[in-house]
């Protein structure tokens, strides 16, 4: 019996893409992205997962998926939306950007028949996280623009059960598209990759204000919170110069309080010989989100919990203790304000931490 939110399928794991419209040429054109890729028949988009099928495109990764993982919000990085609680996360197979330093290329660069191993309809999705007792699923791991249809069903579904809703994206998506997908979105961390079109261009095979437009979109347009994350690479996107000029239009463009997270980079794909990120820079990069009027400047991907933990923009205070995905002290009130000066902290909080903490379960969706 077909759930109660799932589309009908022409074939199991395949449905009727939306964001499509003929051309000149009698090809048929995508427009859920920028990329605008123009297909004959039997051809695949950049992303491999929207393919053209006689006169119409299919999505081919509908109620598949690469796994299903509890994992803490603050791992997607979310420290503002219900912080402490768990997530149930999952994506599928493909990318509709080409980020030689991709740390999910497994996933991301993957034919869905390699990795889709998965299948789940959306209600089994919603009805998981309700008894793994998590407060979010979140769309992850690949990109989840690809797979709107998809994961626009199964936020339908969570929403019912009063489950929220996470997009990890790059926000590499066209205005059509966006307004549907983020409509049933209750938060989103969006990878800006970097400040510069030459970064996109040579590290990504994309561009850079498309993305910055979907920033200002989210923020300006929408209700859904938000938070950024730059993954910093050393000799790329770290220099002081670029990081200026990022927290500045930040703070002009998307206001204080939007979090803002620093992550530190690791060899991987096809970018093994660049080092790590320095401690040293993610620190460098935070001081100076801070100084350019931002509120909350996290680091991520290594130790260092005063970079991890939240502090009163008001007089300073630790409000959220952080080490790693470990909550410890919890200074904010009922109302999310702290404790010594009652400034109102941004985000979404509950009265007290969630406990999931650092833990990461596998979970079987049936």
């Amino acid at each position: 019996m077909q759930s109660k939110h799932t589309r009908e399928m022409i074939e199991p794991g395949v449905v009727p893409a939306q964001w499509w419209r003929p051309i000149d040429g009698g090809k048929l054109q995508c427009d859920l992205c920028p990329r605008a890729c123009r297909l004959s028949d039997g051809q695949r988009g950049f992303c491999f997962i929207r393919e053209r099928r006689g006169d119409r495109l299919v999505l081919t990764s509908y109620g598949r998926a690469s796994g299903f993982c509890v994992d803490p919000i603050e791992k997607k990085p979310l420290h503002h939306f219900h912080p402490g609680s768990s997530v149930l996360s999952f994506g599928t197979a493909g990318c509709n950007l080409g980020c030689r330093f991709c740390q999910n290329w497994d996933i991301s660069k993957a034919r869905e028949a390699d990795r889709l191993t998965d299948v789940a309809m959306p209600d089994a999705v919603a009805r998981s996280a309700v008894e793994a007792g998590c407060t979010s699923v979140a769309f992850t791991y690949n990109e989840p623009v690809i797979f709107a249809e998809y994961a626009i069903d199964c936020a339908r579904a969570c929403h019912e059960l009063g489950v929220k809703t996470v997009a990890v994206t790059a926000g590499y998506v066209s205005p059509e598209a966006r307004r549907e997908f983020f409509a049933h979105m209750d938060a989103a961390n969006v990878d800006l990759k970097a400040f510069t079109e030459r970064f996109y261009e040579k590290l990504c095979f994309a561009h850079l204000e498309p993305v910055l437009d979907t920033l200002r979109y989210l923020k300006r347009e929408t209700g859904v919170w938000l938070e950024v994350t730059t993954l910093l690479i050393p000799g790329e996107n770290d220099s002081d110069d670029e990081i200026a000029r990022m927290c500045d239009w930040f703070v002009r463009e998307l206001g204080p309080d939007v979090p803002l997270h620093f992550s530190a980079f690791h060899p991987d794909f096809m970018l093994r010989e660049r080092g790590r990120t320095p401690v040293s820079t993610l620190v460098r990069a935070r001081e100076r989100g801070l100084s350019a009027g931002l509120r909350y400047v996290y680091t991520g991907n290594v130790y260092d919990p005063t970079g991890q933990s939240t502090w009163c923009p008001g007089c300073g205070r630790m409000v959220i203790q952080r080490d790693g995905y470990e909550l410890g002290a919890w200074n904010l009130d009922d109302g999310g304000r702290c404790l010594a000066c009652g400034q109102a902290i941004a985000g979404y909080f509950e009265s007290g931490p969630g406990r999931w903490g650092s833990r990461r379960m596998r979970v079987t969706v049936r």
